[in-house]
């Protein structure tokens, strides 16, 4: 894959389609100015970058509030307009520098070019169902789609070789209003790609680049558009095409539309197409990250193509590549995983297996727990697991929760062991900190401070006065209160509310007052309402004379998730009370930009979900920036995060599912509030300072932003996931993949002769400093390298290692194929009666148990001889 400041330099910006007019009737000057601005427009670093803001705002102050999307802006100048800024020696003198430092972003090496600009990661291919950028490309449902957002921002910054595979949905995500009861209602506004910064991609001969796949029956054309985000390309597929039937123009109609089958096809259509055109773009491609099972059939694709080029079957051609894919899993719950019924799968599954000349039933096995179950449903997930060599979740616990899902995939195998490390999630900072807190953070740390390592952050910004942080704060709060406002205003108007109730919109909220944040989706285990569980008592918190509060509230339910929306509609009939209405706002539309408005100005984000149905949580990392403290349940990342210095914790740190559990942390919520957190917001010294609540925002801001930062995610993917993964790929497909092959012949081995295979007569014996144990392993057919014996002892402490020590073969036993006396020592204080032995598959060259389940535990007696 060629480097991403060769790409930037060798291969112009190509002008959207809509802007072709402007060179019909425009002199060559402001055909030139077009250029210019629409070159910067597309790239979608100006949703980070906000160096651009003050041009986009003076392009049309109107206009770029309305859209945020400067590509808009640029569409509805008039040629009066595009005159009048040819003519502004200022506003061209802005331009030129923002064109000298984007051309400098791109072209420089950054970090992943500076420290690993030999290794052999060469490009990786991330998939995703949805990528949340920014207003302007609103192809994102929610945390899912801004995390891989945010993860493209990131990598762009560090420079990492990424290109990303997205689908380019006609619909995307709904737009939320409320009704007149104060039921969600759902909008479907049309996105249309003239005003979206992405362009066609072309084939060599100059048409539109179509990738092929084969659906029963046909085979549907998707259109390939480009869309670039700093250094990073992502690559749309779109089946809007004419020259496919009216029913598979709508596969990309809307993201998560549809039943069933639509969804399924869908996930064809980003795993095997997104493949496809990896090819066709002639990317050399290492690693494929999948974020989310949904793009697990492109490690299928990947065997196939393979499979062609190096005349070997599929299962050789799977042993070959799999060491290159890597499955990232955000679900903390089995239900969670797509899964489709078996007469669906069938329908899909026999075409393919037929390209892959593989029987329909063994394909079909790779995503069912019990492969010889037929009527199991197929899991995605499961699929993802078997063909990546590599799982990560997305927090310390959520690695713990994810070995008890898949441990069902690895039978006998402790939870401990299950192959599943993790990567705690990050945000994008410069993507969500404020004006004020950008202020801060560049005169304290730099203006590149999140283009390389966040090592040197912490100290810089615990050496910040209190009374700065206190006035910053202070800042973003009032921001908050005039950005609340306006959009309430915008709700009652079109909501058709009397005058009067408009105009009362600028005395609500009040920039002084401790501020309260809750914006997530509303569903059942996320429990938005845990706070209303006692109406009154949190009105007397609101109330109070000397110390009042407020809160500000958004989010959205599914659209079938009728709980969700009664909670949703709880909220906003809350905010509508008469007595509570200064200090109690429900914000429609929950998006990207208003995410952004309250993570800059909330001074306590809370997080109430159940534990540990929180994979990771990514919207209290985006407070940290700015100066906000958490007060959050023990679970996802702030079960690793929390300490008291930084914020506050909710539960005990266990899991619970009795029925009082709810009443018991609404309780202590309502306790956390009335005597910690309100009291020590008001606590002030003579010149009006918190210095307690100060000295928790330092701390929180210094320790935690830097290390729940994409900054660190993306350099930990690359040095923990990735290097590893590209050096198992290119070892695996050297010589046309002749590790491959052998590793597949050995797997076939075992699992043929795995069932002769017995232990028998251990011995026990006690040594001045532990134990040493003696046991008889028969092996039959199976040849003695291909296996290891092993005494092992679950772990005393959770998240510690277990105790896993191989045994030495020690003698041939006579008159026995492959049967052999194995001797181990352990050193330890701990009981005899903890440690087994078992035999388990092994392969240099293999990861165990990812590639190969096999264990065999001794089962008799343990007792001292």
């Amino acid at each position: 894959m060629n480097t991403n400041s060769e790409r930037n330099s060798r291969e112009p910006m190509t002008i959207p389609l809509l802007m072709i007019h402007y060179h019909q009737d425009l002199p060559s000057d402001l055909v030139l100015l077009v250029e210019q601005i629409a070159e910067l427009a597309i790239d979608l670093r100006w949703t980070w970058s906000h160096a651009g803001d003050t041009v986009w705002k003076a392009m049309d102050p109107v206009l770029w509030e309305q859209s945020e999307n400067p590509l808009v802006v640029l569409q509805n100048l008039s040629r009066e307009r595009l005159e009048e800024l040819n003519r502004n020696a200022q506003f061209k003198h802005h331009l030129n520098n923002l064109s000298e430092a984007r051309s400098t972003y791109c072209n420089s090496c950054g970090w992943f070019g500076e420290v690993y600009a030999d290794s052999p990661l060469k490009g990786v291919a991330y998939f995703s169902m949805e990528f949340g950028l920014g207003q302007a490309l609103p192809l994102y449902a929610g945390g899912l789609g801004v995390l891989a957002g945010d993860y493209l921002k990131a990598a762009s910054d560090l420079a990492v070789p990424v290109t990303a595979i997205g689908l380019l949905y006609q619909e995307g995500y709904f737009r939320q209003i409320l009704d007149e009861t104060l039921w969600q209602q759902e909008v479907y506004p049309y996105n249309d790609s003239s005003t979206m910064p992405l362009w066609p991609v072309l084939a060599r001969n100059g048409t539109w680049l179509s990738i092929p796949i084969e659906l029963p029956g046909r085979t549907v054309r998707l259109h390939v558009w480009e869309v670039r985000v700093g250094r990073i390309r992502l690559f749309l597929l779109d089946s809007n095409d004419p020259l496919n039937s009216p029913l598979d123009r709508g596969i990309t109609s809307k993201l998560y539309g549809g039943g069933e089958e639509m969804r399924l096809v869908q996930e064809i259509a980003l795993g095997i197409g997104g493949w496809r055109l990896i090819q066709a773009l002639g990317l050399e491609v290492d690693v494929c990250h999948l974020n989310e099972g949904h793009a697990a059939f492109v490690t299928l694709e990947r065997a196939r193509c393979f499979k062609e080029k190096n005349q070997v079957d599929f299962w050789q051609a799977l042993w070959a590549t799999r060491p290159g894919n890597l499955f990232t899993t955000h679900t903390p719950v089995a239900a969670g995983f797509d899964s489709f019924p078996r007469d669906l799968i069938t329908k899909y599954g026999v075409i393919y297996a037929k390209t892959l000349d593989v029987a329909p039933e063994k394909l079909i096995a790779l995503g069912r727990r019990n492969g010889k179950d037929s009527d199991e449903p197929f899991n995605m997930a499961y699929l993802a697991a078997r063909t990546c060599a590599r799982v990560n979740g997305v927090s310390r616990l959520h690695r713990t929760v994810s070995q008890g899902i898949f441990q069902s995939l690895y039978p006998s195998w402790p939870q401990c062991e299950v192959p599943v490390t993790y990567v705690t999630n990050g945000v994008h900072v410069p993507s969500w900190d404020s004006p004020w807190a950008d202020e801060i953070w560049t005169r304290s740390c730099g203006k590149d401070r999140w283009l390389s390592s966040e090592n040197s952050l912490t100290v810089a910004i615990e050496s910040l006065d209190d009374e700065v942080l206190w006035d910053f704060c202070g800042q973003e709060r009032a921001d908050l209160v005039r950005r609340a406002r306006q959009r309430l205003r915008r709700q009652f108007e079109h909501r058709a509310l009397t005058t009067d109730t408009v105009q009362q919109v600028d005395q609500i909220l009040d920039p002084n007052i401790l501020t309260l944040g809750f914006a997530r989706r509303f569903t059942a285990y996320k429990r938005p309402n845990l706070l209303l569980h006692d109406p009154e008592r949190l009105i007397n918190l609101l109330l109070n004379p000397e110390k009042p509060v407020q809160i500000v509230v958004a989010g959205k339910a599914h659209p079938n998730d009728t709980e969700g929306k009664r909670f949703i509609q709880q909220w906003a009939n809350f905010a509508e009370r008469q007595e509570i209405r200064k200090r109690v706002v429900f914000l429609e539309d929950y998006d990207i930009a208003l995410a952004q408005e309250m993570v800059q100005g909330i001074d306590v984000w809370i997080n109430t979900p159940l534990r540990p149905w929180e994979a990771s949580g990514t919207s209290g990392m985006k407070v940290l920036v700015n100066g906000g403290l958490n007060l959050s349940e023990l679970d996802g990342w702030w079960a690793e995060a929390h300490t008291p210095d930084v914020g506050w914790a909710l539960g005990d740190g266990k899991t619970h599912h009795e029925p009082e559990w709810n009443h018991i942390e609404a309780e202590q919520l309502y306790r956390l509030l009335e005597e910690e957190i309100v009291p020590m917001f008001y606590n002030r010294d003579a010149a009006g300072i918190p210095r307690a609540w100060v000295a928790k925002v330092r701390a929180s801001m210094s320790t935690l932003a830097p290390q729940f930062s994409t900054n660190r995610m993306v350099r930990e993917y690359v040095e923990k996931l990735y290097m590893p993964a590209a050096i198992g790929f290119h070892n695996r497909i050297a010589q046309g993949g002749k590790i491959g092959k052998k590793l597949h012949r050995w797997n076939e081995q075992l699992v043929q002769f795995w069932n002769d295979v017995h232990l028998s007569n251990l011995s026990i014996f006690e040594e001045s400093e532990g134990w040493t144990y003696e046991i008889q392993a028969y092996f039959g057919e199976i040849s003695p390298e291909s296996v290891e014996m092993q005494i092992y002892a679950d772990p005393i402490e959770p998240d510690t290692a277990p105790v896993c020590l191989k045994m030495h073969q020690h003698a041939r036993i006579p008159g026995t194929v492959n049967g052999y006396v194995y001797k181990g020592n352990i050193n330890t204080t701990r009981p005899y009666t903890d440690f087994t032995p078992r035999v388990v598959a092994c392969h240099h060259d293999a990861l165990i148990p990812a590639e190969n389940n096999l264990i065999l535990w001794w089962s008799g007696d343990k007792v001292l001889s």
